[in-house]
């Protein structure tokens, strides 16, 4: 008799619908025909969020090899939409921040993201979704807090309270 795994662990419903959410934000980006590619969007939501941080720290938050990360930000970057500037820091590394050009765009983005995540999110109210985003939360905090690939890790947290002390 063949072993039969449980599919409806946390684990599987993370990995489940993260699969799904990327698609279907890939369908949605490709749908509004912004002129950038779903990756481009999502270096670009990135670059906003973490305004200022290093190329290598984006592409460690977003799961991509640094080459993909490059190739992503020079397109946007031919586009006007970020810039690279040299980090105080380390004149070596360059940071990336957005472009008055790219405001408009991610307006027009981040409204259609949220209209496919309010369809997504259909059936639980607002009380809801708090939940589920303070309970997420925790999972990811307990996560880079316990996982000793993910110490010392914590840039782009930093970079989250910052945008998030800035609204």
């Amino acid at each position: 008799m063949p072993f039969k795994l449980e599919s409806e662990t946390i684990g599987m419903l993370l990995t489940d619908v993260s699969r799904l959410l990327r698609g279907a934000f890939d369908r949605k980006v490709n749908a509004m025909d912004l002129g950038i590619t779903p990756g481009e969007a999502r270096t670009l939501i990135q670059a906003a969020l973490t305004e200022g941080i290093k190329q290598a720290e984006i592409a460690t938050r977003m799961g991509i090899e640094p080459m993909t990360l490059s190739a992503y930000l020079d397109r946007l970057e031919t586009n006007g939409l970020v810039a690279r500037v040299p980090d105080p820091a380390d004149r070596r590394a360059k940071n990336v921040i957005i472009t008055e050009k790219a405001g408009p765009l991610l307006n027009e983005l981040m409204t259609g993201l949220r209209e496919m995540m309010d369809a997504y999110t259909e059936g639980l109210d607002a009380e809801a979704r708090a939940l589920l985003c303070s309970n997420l939360r925790i999972l990811r905090d307990n996560l880079r807090q316990l996982d000793p690939c993910l110490a010392g890790k914590d840039t782009a947290e930093k970079a989250e309270v910052r945008v998030g002390a800035s609204q």
